[in-house]
């Protein structure tokens, strides 16, 4: 019983502490107190091995078997009238040394993450004469600069509407105290809970009752940072006329997302299996592109009514991802939930199984030179791959810790190279970049150490291994 006390005792501690915040809100408050009850009692669902499936193509079906969309404009204007577009916009461009949200990075041609979607929905709503809104997900990190950033775009043809994800408090591991109640009064003491926390926010933010009474039936929602995810008629008219409350993106797996998170039909429902679910036994079973060959791409389409329905009901008890971290040598624990792992609990949910385009990513710069080299193009603020280029898999590219940054990235290269034959790039050291430069093949440039290698103008390198100036 002693335990049972001790988590009772905990809560009750908690409740007390985080009653006295005023920064946010009660519905922060007891969706906080929630989840950490939850992780408390351990609730955690256990997944039995054996009784995976593997998900018919009733439940993921393949894109190929979508039917085509209406072809006249009447018809898909109706159809795109009941969409919405959600991004997920709380992240900040930290990890590539930038400052602000991560969705104003320059992608392509000046042009950012937030200037293509933009780009892409108004021309979609001047195609169909549609009112496809767009709505960014802001966290407290991202909001300010998102207001300022989106005023640029007031005279556009497009609807764009703002809102926060929760502010949790961060987790005292020691005491089990929240973090800003240490005295702790910055930034630092809060957290953003994770994008599973979209749905409980587009109710709590009075966002979800404006699109019902706009005639929306659908939001599809996206990372900012993923290039591919734009809106396809063909989905959308799918889960329409089938009446799937909910659809995830998949896509056939390589051997550079073995880690990613993948459905699976589990006791009669499509459920989505994470890594750390996984048992120890069986990671390597779950990395192997044979029994698990797709992964989620974090393209989600939701019915608004059904989000409606399951966030009154509380009835979306996600998967809780603990995530340690330290602040100022205190040992914090943020408990997150992810938007995929919701999918068990709606009706008639699938996946789709969509071709790799629609999976496009910019997590570090070894992205941005994909997208920013000859391998793409841009045509209206969508990123289309060149067909020039035979082989469907990306080259894969290693950039050096000198890369990291995108403003070192930058100067590095006087202009991007040539890819569109290259299957692999490895970057280590102080390697600078001419303009013109044709990579081909399989190539590994290694400056020594202290030495700085600059691979000249309209050099063009097939299948080398470089280690000095010498060498090219």
């Amino acid at each position: 019983m002693a335990a049972v006390a001790s988590e009772t005792e905990k809560i009750s501690k908690l409740q007390t502490a985080v009653a006295g915040f005023d920064q946010i809100s009660e519905n922060e408050k007891s969706g906080f107190i929630s989840l950490v009850s939850r992780y408390l009692s351990g609730e955690a669902e256990h997944v039995e091995w054996s009784k995976i499936q593997t998900p018919t193509d009733e439940v993921v079906v393949p894109y190929e078997s979508l039917a085509a969309p209406p072809e006249d404009l009447e018809a898909t204007k109706k159809i795109l009238d009941k969409l919405a577009v959600l991004k997920l916009n709380g992240g900040l461009g930290t990890t590539m040394g930038c400052t602000g949200p991560k969705s104003v990075i320059e992608v392509r041609n000046g042009f950012t993450f937030l200037d293509l979607i933009v780009i892409q929905i108004e021309s979609l709503n001047k195609k169909y004469g549609c009112n496809v809104p767009l709505l960014l997900m802001n966290s407290f990190n991202t909001h300010d600069d998102t207001l300022k950033i989106v005023e640029k775009y007031t005279n556009s043809n497009i609807e764009i509407h703002t809102f926060n994800q929760s502010q949790y408090p961060r987790l005292v591991i020691d005491d089990f105290l929240p973090l800003p109640s240490k005295g702790e009064t910055g930034r630092d003491g809060w957290y953003p809970p994770g994008h599973g926390d979209v749905f409980p926010s587009l109710v709590n933010s009075g966002k979800l009752e404006f699109l019902l009474s706009q005639g929306k039936e659908y939001v599809f929602i996206a990372n900012s940072d993923n290039l591919g995810a734009i809106v396809d008629i063909k989905i959308l008219n799918h889960l329409i006329n089938n009446e799937n409350e909910y659809c995830m993106e998949v896509t056939p797996k390589t051997l550079a997302d073995v880690k990613g998170g993948t459905l699976i039909s589990y006791e009669g429902r499509v459920q989505l299996l994470e890594i750390a679910q996984v048992p120890d036994e069986h990671v390597n079973e779950f990395k192997s592109i044979e029994k698990f060959k797709i992964f989620n791409t974090n393209n989600l389409w939701v019915n608004l009514k059904a989000i409606k329905r399951l966030v009154e009901a509380d009835a979306l008890k996600m998967e809780i991802i603990p995530n340690p971290k330290e602040v100022d040598g205190i040992k914090v624990l943020q408990l997150e939930t992810a938007a995929g792992a919701a999918i068990r609990f709606f009706d008639n949910a699938i996946g789709v199984n969509v071709p790799r385009s629609r999976f496009l990513p910019v997590k570090a710069t070894s992205d941005l030179l994909l997208v920013q080299s000859d391998l793409y193009t841009l045509v209206d603020g969508f990123v289309v791959r060149n067909k020039a280029r035979e082989n469907p898999a990306n080259p894969s590219i290693e950039l050096g810790p000198e890369f990291k940054k995108v403003a070192n990235f930058l100067a590095r290269f006087k202009s991007i190279p040539s890819i569109v034959e290259l299957d692999s790039l490895k970057v280590s050291g102080d390697v600078w970049f001419g303009t013109g430069v044709v990579l081909k093949g399989k190539v590994i440039i290694t400056a020594v150490p202290g030495e700085k290698l600059e691979v000249p103008d309209d050099a063009v390198i097939e299948n080398k291994e470089i280690k000095s100036s010498e060498d090219i």
